[in-house]
């Protein structure tokens, strides 16, 4: 269990994929960058207030029981549960191979995450297309949504995780291990428009969607305010040539908003930055809207 512990928490991210980086006394990561991570071996997420080790990490990110984050990291450290405690330390640690990418399987129906995005105020229709299109189905272990992020062929190689009940007040939110976050969520591109819209969140996108149901491609969803996959869906679609960014109302995301906006004005694209009218993000704004609706239903009747 000691060396479950101590684990080295920097290298376990970059075996998961994430683009770890050091600042100072402390590591964090591009994809994260609320995270700090101290003396290598604890974490702590300013966004939620909440940290540990790195049992608690995939407890909290990966979804994992406390016996399955222990399995995991035995595995990591490259050993099992019943061998011996090595006799001395290991000075030097391999290189650690790139988890590879597997989507969860699949629950034979989507009734869950279904209801629970319906609860959420996305239009029953703009689900259905989701599922229908192969970006979104629900998981056979833990009835998480599965948010599909698929490549240029239409091959997955991304997957967001969210979980479809409140745990501790919040919903369990994190990437499949090994996803490829420059590709991160989104929808197909249509030549047929030069503009991309560009979300934080796979439910803020389907929430504009639902709220301008016009929208039915040319938009990606970061996954956080990693601006990789924004850039790999330009460079694979040369002919846009406007970015509306639809980041969060809050002060992470307009402080992300304002630096992508002068980024990438000085490389050629008319950029403008669209915010909800209510709500820090725009499933906020519609479940606003949709309450306000129906208060004035209720009053003309």
């Amino acid at each position: 269990m000691a060396t479950v512990r101590d684990t080295d928490l920097p290298d376990l991210l970059i075996s998961l994929g994430y683009q770890v980086k050091r600042i100072g006394r402390y590591y964090t990561t591009q994809e994260m960058d609320s995270i700090r991570i101290k003396d290598r071996r604890t974490w702590f997420r300013y966004s939620e207030g909440i940290g540990g080790d790195a049992i608690t990490f995939l407890q909290r990110f990966y979804n994992k029981s406390f016996p399955e984050a222990v399995e995991y990291l035995l595995a990591f450290h490259g050993r099992a549960r019943d061998s011996p405690p090595a006799s001395t330390p290991r000075q030097t640690k391999e290189k650690e191979e790139k988890v590879p990418f597997t989507l969860p399987p699949a629950n034979v129906d989507h009734r869950r995450v279904f209801a629970y995005l319906r609860k959420r105020g996305i239009a029953a229709q703009v689900i259905r297309g989701f599922v229908e299109a192969g970006l979104l189905y629900e998981d056979a272990q833990h009835h998480n949504c599965v948010f599909v992020g698929r490549d240029q062929s239409g091959a997955p190689v991304f997957a967001n995780q969210r979980g479809t009940y409140d745990w501790n007040g919040s919903s369990f939110k994190g990437d499949v291990p090994g996803s490829n976050k420059d590709i991160a969520f989104r929808l197909y591109c249509s030549k047929k428009h030069d503009a991309v819209l560009v979300f934080e969140a796979p439910i803020d996108l389907m929430s504009f969607c639902t709220l301008h149901r016009q929208v039915r491609s040319n938009a990606v969803a970061l996954c956080g305010l990693h601006h990789g996959p924004l850039d790999n869906y330009l460079r694979e679609n040369p002919h846009l040539k406007q970015i509306v960014l639809c980041l969060d109302a809050d002060g992470p995301g307009q402080e992300a908003a304002e630096k992508f906006r002068a980024e990438y004005t000085q490389k050629g694209y008319a950029v403008s930055i669209k915010t909800p009218a209510q709500g820090k993000d725009w499933n906020e704004y519609l479940l606003w809207r949709g309450g306000e609706e129906r208060r004035r239903e209720n009053s003309e009747r």
